[in-house]
């Protein structure tokens, strides 16, 4: 994209948490808290599109960041109300505790959620491949990633992790409700124990709002 040194990037613990204690500080982490603990009035919205070991290592080494004016948009967690095996909660069950037992203000987007953001890969190579380089290498990356594996279908990718940049840009992008924060046990269910303060739960995304302005963008971008 040709914008090398003007965006910072950190990197995050190499590990997942050993226990809801103890932190995996790293640069990632401290980013967090940097960003979080400066004197702006603007909103910071962290989209955590995987594990959650970072955020939740600098809400243990500054929970000062809680009462700041700072949302964890989260891509994870399997579908309310039961929950279960998910790969972005999986690598990491202790830290997803840690924030959903936090005072920190949460956006949920879980997997039923995250899974309605299916794109074909005529369209990719429609509306994003002709977009100079950056469009040919999305498209391109995207297919043969997805037809690296056996496994997947040939005609489709979920871009499941869109949705927090959809829900960023606008908070009513879907339909969502609060409900306090569960807890998570060892094979990933929720505990519905309500001693947590409420988070945002989304139940459905705006897919075409998301993915017309992501091709808007590239196309704008390329030009």
């Amino acid at each position: 994209m040709g914008m090398s040194g003007k965006v910072r990037i950190e990197n995050g613990a190499e590990k997942a948490m050993p226990d809801e204690k103890t932190p995996m500080d790293s640069p990632g982490a401290g980013l967090i808290i940097e960003e979080a603990m400066k004197d702006d009035k603007r909103p910071l919205y962290i989209a955590a599109l995987g594990t959650l070991t970072d955020i939740a290592s600098a809400i243990l080494l500054k929970p000062e960041i809680c009462r700041t004016n700072t949302t964890v948009v989260w891509i994870g967690g399997r579908d309310y109300p039961a929950g279960g095996w998910e790969y972005n909660l999986k690598n990491d069950v202790c830290a997803a505790n840690v924030l959903f037992k936090s005072d920190m203000n949460v956006w949920q987007i879980p997997r039923n959620v995250y899974r309605m953001m299916p794109v074909t890969f005529a369209e990719l190579y429609d509306r994003v491949r002709p977009y100079g380089e950056t469009g040919k290498y999305l498209a391109e990356n995207v297919v043969a990633f997805n037809n690296a594996w056996e496994s997947r279908p040939a005609e489709y990718r979920i871009l499941g992790d869109s949705p927090a940049i959809g829900v960023m840009m606008y908070p009513d992008c879907g339909k969502w409700s609060d409900m306090p924060a569960p807890e998570f046990d060892g094979s990933m269910h929720y505990i519905h124990n309500g001693l947590h303060r409420p988070i945002r739960v989304y139940e459905s995304i705006d897919a075409r709002f998301i993915l017309e302005d992501f091709y808007a963008k590239i196309k704008a971008f390329s030009a």
